[in-house]
């Protein structure tokens, strides 16, 4: 059970062209306009600008297109484009790849309290991406984004207990973190739910609140989980 897991300055404006993919006339108004206020300062629509174009969403994909929008954004202290500026930094994905930048953005984004960026930052600390691997300060940074209610990092918080890394070793706490971000919908949270439900880890063993999770995670596509509740389903068959 793995966790899952700006540069300002001056420079000559760039000519911005949209590419937009196949999109109703209502759409593509929509994305013009944003595209504008975009154009006229507007962060929000930088930022969103930018989540469009690294996701493909109505304009073709382009992580270049999408680093320069986040640097718009992040010249004005945009926390959410702070993150993932440094996710892409991280990935090399329009920028080559720099776990130093990576952090750097995460660290500005964090100042402003936000979670996904104390998650991805602790992520760093626990890979040791940028700087010296170090579990007491993964933990701390991702339980200050668990506590906010982010559920990729209450996964991997949960992990953190499972495995006792930079925490004492605590299934009761694993299963609470883990819970948490199952509830939210976190797939890799249900499938270890599930496991530990059939394991009877931090919990004891039961068989229903197992399939249960594994079904949740299944019907989301993990395979692990489908395989999972096949074989207790085949198990069951095989013990009558």
């Amino acid at each position: 059970m793995n966790m899952k897991k700006k540069h300002s300055g001056h420079r000559a404006p760039i000519q911005e062209k949209m590419n937009i993919q196949d999109l109703s006339g209502a759409e593509t108004t929509d994305l013009k306009d944003l595209h504008n206020k975009a154009k006229h300062g507007d962060a929000e629509a930088q930022f969103a600008l930018g989540l469009r174009y690294e996701n493909g969403q109505g304009v073709f994909k382009s992580y270049a297109k999408s680093v320069y929008w986040y640097r718009m954004a992040v010249e004005q202290g945009y926390a959410g484009a702070q993150n993932n500026l440094g996710v892409l930094y991280e990935n090399g994905r329009g920028v080559p790849k720099d776990y130093a930048q990576a952090m750097h953005w995460y660290r500005k984004a964090v100042e402003q309290g936000y979670a996904e960026a104390q998650n991805n930052l602790g992520v760093m600390y626990k890979n040791g991406r940028g700087v010296s691997k170090d579990y007491v300060q993964a933990v701390q940074w991702i339980r200050q984004a668990a506590e906010q209610g982010y559920a990729e990092a209450q996964c991997n918080l949960g992990w953190l207990y499972e495995n006792g890394r930079g925490v004492r070793k605590d299934y009761a706490q694993t299963v609470y973190w883990y819970q948490k971000a199952a509830e939210q919908g976190h797939v890799e949270a249900q499938y270890n739910c599930g496991w530990l439900y059939e394991n009877g880890r931090g919990v004891p063993k039961d068989e229903a609140q197992a399939e249960y999770w594994y079904r949740k995670a299944a019907e989301q596509g993990h395979v692990e989980a489908l395989n999972n509740l096949t074989s207790m389903s085949s198990n069951k068959i095989r013990s009558i």
